[in-house]
């Protein structure tokens, strides 16, 4: 079909007027240039048939994004010319548009198994994942602004709708070319099947990958089993989280070793195993992790440290902070629901049951109601609005950790009290993008925060950092020795001979730090005066200091809780769901 006939076709199809003049002065300029005409419609169906075969050929993973992924043979493409061939000319259009339009929709589910992957390590749950979205948009409007956040939303939204329409029309245009060379079409379709059924017999590859591709298929069917399995788990996890070996542990029997002892348990955003393997990031942490240990030495003293597997990685930090607290594998958010709605009896929550602890959180990134803070068992929380801090926004963290530190400190650990102080703490100074990072001033100094003002000004911009991988490392590492300095300066200031804390980090930063590696560990310390405390976990054979070594015990995060209860004198008493 000529352009011009096209064109016309399409404008009547929305009820678009032509007018004569309009009509004769295309079709002028199709005969007046026959070759322009050529070249435009044969670079629309070279055009088509790429969008087409890259839909089909789409990797799902950043480093599956290379030219030799696009150079098999697309088993979908093949079925789909022999069907469009057989088909009649208005069925071959409604097919074509619906086929289209899957592949436009297959397009976005592979950008998001992309995203997902480079910030989450895994891929995207059609089941799941949809209110994670929400929270990616709140973490682009705290660190960049909400106009660039409300930019990237509608952009987004755009190009989804953009992909599916494109898709859709470049399918009904090949269906279109195929209509009208049909038997050459077919002749085609026949050798490419040959081919393909050949390639795939042999397994003929090249460069490691099968000729013969499945591609959009296979995703398909990896989108599908994730929903079952997300299903199947949903009814299997409940039944977990009812079975507790400390659940009817009663008060009395609960961590009787630790009784007058002030816990903090703090968590370090982000602080993950790279932060010591990594060549660019590792001397400047481990100097703060040695000089640090070596002040808390002087101070009296002593840390134990070892490793933990998180349940997450990249970021939904609340997936480690649950997984080590409950002592289930809580690794999606349909998990985390149904734990917070479970009577699973949180490390946190076993202070609170034993009667001899007040129980206090500290959560600066806490910035709407809270709920789960009763299955956290803390009496008293503190969200972003309730520390005072009058200071600038590090990025998406709210308050630099010295501040949110100091305020615990004014606010509970420094109170005079009838019962030792349990404290669940959470540092958010290291999250991504780290930058700008805070920097460590006078104590004295803090005040309300806004001397932190000028520190924020002159700071790095996060777009700056995060455009740039080797950026990100090292600002991910000053992050990382902010937030441990902060800590442990905050406690050889404030603790004493019954201060024990114990911290880690809930997982490892994202793909732009780490790479593309499966390692999932985070360190975790503890440091305590009484020697009795670091006994207790002699059986551990964690290593002495604030840095675990390289062969150090390596524990899945979610057997924390019941080693911890174990080793300070808690007695075992299941309930059976």
């Amino acid at each position: 079909m000529p352009v011009y006939t096209r064109v016309l076709t399409h404008l009547r199809a929305l009820r678009v007027p032509m007018r004569p003049r309009d009509t004769r002065v295309l079709k002028r300029l199709r005969d007046a240039h026959p070759s322009a005409d050529r070249a435009l419609r044969l670079t629309g169906h070279v055009l088509a048939a790429v969008l087409v075969l890259g839909a089909l050929l789409m990797p799902n993973t950043a480093p599956g994004l290379r030219p030799d992924r696009f150079t098999r043979i697309p088993a979908e493409a093949i079925v789909g010319a022999v069907l469009l061939l057989a088909l009649p000319r208005r069925p071959r259009v409604i097919f074509a548009a619906l086929y289209g339009a899957a592949l436009g929709v297959l397009t976005v589910l592979n950008l998001l198994d992309i995203g997902f992957t480079e910030y989450l390590g895994r891929g995207f749950n059609l089941v799941l994942d949809w209110g994670l979205l929400d929270d990616a948009l709140s973490y682009v409007r705290d660190s960049m602004g909400g106009f660039v956040a409300d930019a990237a939303a509608v952009g987004a939204v755009l190009l989804a709708l953009l992909l599916v329409v494109v898709m859709a029309l470049a399918t009904v245009r090949l269906g279109d070319v195929l209509a009208r060379h049909r038997t050459r079409a077919g002749q085609g379709a026949l050798v490419a099947g040959t081919v393909w059924i050949t390639c795939a017999s042999l397994g003929l590859q090249i460069s490691g990958l099968p000729v013969a591709s499945d591609r959009a298929a296979d995703t398909v069917r990896g989108q599908a089993r994730r929903v079952v399995d997300t299903l199947r788990d949903e009814a299997a996890f409940a039944k977990e989280a009812r079975t507790d070996p400390f659940g009817a542990t009663p008060p009395n029997l609960l961590l009787p070793d630790l009784r007058g002892k002030d816990v903090v348990i703090a968590f370090i955003e982000s602080y993950g195993r790279v932060a010591m393997d990594d060549p660019l990031i590792e001397p400047g942490v481990g100097r703060t992790l040695d000089s640090r240990g070596a002040a808390l030495a002087r101070a009296g003293y002593q840390a134990r440290s070892g490793w933990l597997t998180s349940a997450t990685y990249g970021g939904s930090s609340w997936l480690g902070h649950s997984t080590s607290l409950s002592g289930l594998w809580i690794d999606n958010q349909q998990r985390y629901r149904t734990a917070t709605n479970s009577d699973r009896l949180t490390l946190t929550a076993a202070f609170r049951k034993s009667g001899a602890w007040d129980t206090v959180g500290i959560m600066p990134g806490v910035q709407k109601t809270w709920p789960e803070a009763e299955w956290y068992g803390l009496d008293t929380v503190y969200d972003s609005s309730e520390m005072g801090y009058k200071g600038p926004k590090f990025s998406w963290s709210t308050m630099p950790d010295q501040y949110a530190l100091e305020a615990f400190e004014r606010l509970e650990h420094g109170k005079k009290r009838k019962r030792p102080l349990m404290s669940e703490v959470i540092l958010t100074s290291s999250h991504q993008p780290w930058a700008p990072v805070p920097e460590m001033i006078d104590w004295e100094d803090l005040g309300d925060g806004s001397v932190f003002d000028a520190i924020e000004e002159d700071g790095r911009e996060a777009s700056e950092v995060m455009a740039d991988s080797t950026e990100s490392r090292k600002e991910y590492g000053r992050s990382i020795s902010y937030s441990v300095t902060a800590l442990t300066e905050w406690l050889e200031r404030y603790g004493t001979d019954d201060t024990v804390v114990v911290f880690l980090g809930d997982h490892q930063p994202i793909a732009r730090v780490t790479g593309h590696t499966k390692n999932r560990d985070v360190p975790v310390t503890i440091v305590a005066k009484d020697p009795k405390v670091l006994r207790a976990i002699d059986d551990w054979r964690w290593t002495p200091g604030l840095r675990p070594a390289d062969d150090a015990p390596v524990w899945k995060m979610d057997a924390f809780r019941d080693r911890f209860l174990t080793a300070y004198g808690s007695v075992r008493r299941p309930t059976k769901g």
